[in-house]
């Protein structure tokens, strides 16, 4: 079901029952872009701590914003055993435009591209996407509104503005008192916006709001006096909804943060944590241990189950895998010996899209596979843990159980950890050693020559540490292991372990400052010695 800014209001009670009712929550969101392009000394790479590698896509969260967020919500059907409801639903955004507020984002080509593959529809996200807002921003826009100093701010939105004004004068000049006419196709804050400036614009008239339309009544001044003191339907009454409207998805953002029991599930959702905390909580604070907090505030319970099939797939020898559409194929087909004992799942009505049709990379698809995804390895886990006779009856919460190793552990894109831990310290690094290069007769050599050097064999991430020195790091043992063994007596290409005591620049320089002056104070000793 896709929903954009004319359906939202009218679907939020809907959706709050759902999301009140359900035993989790699936997410995908969808970016206008993913990386700034960056200096390469400031890409993220291997060799990043967490803090570091935050740092660095913090500033790409920024500069782009979210087009689409898809949820699937998932249900226990009571009294039935082991099968689940999904509601998936798409959410085209787009940030608000009001007031004070008029956001700034960047597209990167090469998402937008890929989005287009897919047949993402770019009308619904720039000409009906629902409004959104952090709370700093809410703070400025409430503050303009609940003390009456607003403006329209896009030259679009004064022209639009001059074209309805002009409109009701022209028809003033031939209406009489009491008639009326109708601005249709105005709904949402964009109602509550053209009747304050109509109603500052002009004083003879009074303006309603009925079914997506601005009603326009011609009124005496005397009678507008009396509707702006008692009538329900004055500024003061419903300023508190034109904020509402303005606030958008971040009116059900906060319901899903007050739903705090239920799990919140993605797939590779580092980069989803960081829009919505950016775009729907808070600016993103310099400090890493702050955006955790954070996050593990607004959700307590995370699972990533990107993290969940990568640390079980080799052990049940299931084919490698590359996206999520090739995780849930792979849990649906009779390589999983608990494909037929698993959870049913079903699509709600008004959401079956998916049921017979593949829409990989729409959100909402993708969120709905994650959360079957979670079932269906969890089921696994659930079998592997017990045996396939002595298993117990299966549930979400007996799911909870076997996830629990995994719970809150979030898979980590290029740094010198896989996974972060939100809900307490990091675990250290697995991945195999850093090497160090020494290159002889190659003058001026630089990384991205020495990357080349190296990529027909396998991938490295190279950081330079002297003139002719650099550091080589690989997230693959096998990798790191078959350099060694390839470049071993290399002529100009030296490949060894790196030691930092050994190889350090700093350490190399601190231990000759030590021997210099150990010479210089044993020379000084020697000729202040007595002669015989």
């Amino acid at each position: 079901m896709d929903v954009g800014a004319d359906e939202f209001e009218r679907s939020l009670p809907l959706l709050q029952e759902l999301v009140q009712g359900a035993d989790f929550v699936g997410l995908d969101i969808e970016f206008t872009g993913l990386r700034t392009s960056l200096p390469r000394a400031q890409q993220i790479s291997l060799f990043d701590l967490p803090s570091e590698w935050y740092l660095k896509t913090r500033q790409s969260v920024q500069q782009f914003t979210v087009c689409q967020i898809g949820l699937s919500v998932f249900s226990s059907v009571e009294g039935e055993a082991n099968k689940y409801v999904a509601h998936s639903c798409n959410f085209f955004l787009f940030p608000t435009t009001f007031g004070i507020l008029d956001s700034e984002f960047s597209f990167q080509a090469s998402s937008i591209q890929f989005l287009n593959q897919y047949g993402f529809d770019y009308n619904k996200f720039l000409k009906h996407g629902i409004p959104y807002m952090n709370e700093e921003q809410e703070k400025q826009i409430k503050h303009s509104i609940l003390s009456g100093n607003w403006r329209v701010r896009s030259s679009l939105d004064k022209d639009q503005m001059k074209a309805v004004i002009d409109e009701v004068t022209r028809w003033l000049h031939l209406a009489e008192e009491g008639d009326w006419m109708t601005l249709p196709g105005i709904a949402g804050f964009r109602a509550f916006e053209v009747q304050l400036v109509l109603r500052q614009a002009l004083p003879d008239i009074w303006t309603v709001l009925r079914d997506q339309a601005v009603i326009v009544k011609k009124v005496s001044k005397q009678h507008r006096w009396y509707l702006q003191n008692t009538s329900c339907d004055r500024e003061s009454c419903w300023r508190e909804q034109i904020l509402l409207s303005a606030r958008g998805f971040s009116v059900f953002f906060q319901m899903l943060v007050k739903a705090r029991k239920q799990p919140l599930v993605g797939h590779n959702m580092m980069m989803d944590l960081l829009h919505l905390h950016e775009k729907f909580f808070r600016p993103l604070p310099e400090s890493y241990q702050q955006f955790k907090r954070n996050i593990h505030g607004l959700f307590p319970v995370l699972v990533d189950t990107k993290n969940v099939t990568k640390d079980i797939w080799k052990e049940l020898n299931f084919p490698r895998v590359s996206n999520l559409s090739e995780v849930y194929d792979v849990l649906d087909s009779d390589l999983n010996p608990t494909r037929n004992s698993g959870p049913v799942i079903v699509h709600a009505s008004k959401c079956e899209k998916y049921a017979e049709t593949k829409c990989p990379h729409e959100a909402a698809y993708d969120a709905f596979l994650c959360g079957s995804v979670l079932l269906k390895v969890a089921h696994l886990l659930l079998w592997r843990v017990h045996g396939a006779g002595s298993a117990p009856e299966p549930s979400f919460p007996r799911y909870l159980d076997v996830l629990a190793p995994y719970v809150n552990q979030v898979n980590l894109i290029r740094a010198g950890v896989p996974k972060i831990n939100f809900s307490g310290p990091d675990y250290p690094s697995i991945r195999p050693p850093i090497l160090i290069l020494s290159v002889r007769r190659w003058p001026g050599v630089t990384e991205q020559q020495v990357y080349r050097e190296f990529q027909s064999l396998c991938k490295f991430d190279v950081r330079r540490l002297t003139r002719s020195q650099f550091l080589l790091l690989t997230n693959k043992f096998k990798d790191a292991r078959s350099v060694l063994k390839e470049y071993r007596g290399h002529p100009s290409l030296q490949v060894s372990l790196f030691r930092y005591w050994r190889h350090s620049p700093d350490v190399q320089c601190l231990l000759r400052v030590c021997s210099i002056v150990t010479a210089w104070a044993l020379l000084a000793f020697l000729l202040g010695r007595p002669g015989p």
